[in-house]
């Protein structure tokens, strides 16, 4: 038999897109309300003078932004949240 946990709800959890090293903020490129897709940029990091491009895990609208541009962050630090 099925487990009766819907696949359906899973779409509707909200998710945040986190840092993946300890960076510098250089760029959000989103706004709150934003319609992404997988894969979009959400925000750009620089780290040791190179640019790290963080993406969104899944499609989602964008609920919150947690960072400003030249904020430092650090690894795993919530930065924005999809829902």
């Amino acid at each position: 038999t099925l487990s009766s946990s819907s696949a359906a709800s899973d779409v509707y959890k909200r998710q945040s897109v986190t840092s993946p090293l300890a960076a510098m903020v250089v760029s959000i490129d989103v706004a709150i309300g934003d319609v992404v897709e997988a894969g979009q940029t959400v925000i750009t990091l620089e780290a040791m003078k190179m640019n790290t491009i963080v993406s969104a895990p899944n499609a989602g609208t964008v609920s919150a932004i947690h960072v400003s541009a030249s904020d430092a962050v650090e690894e795993g630090q919530a930065m924005v949240t999809l829902a």
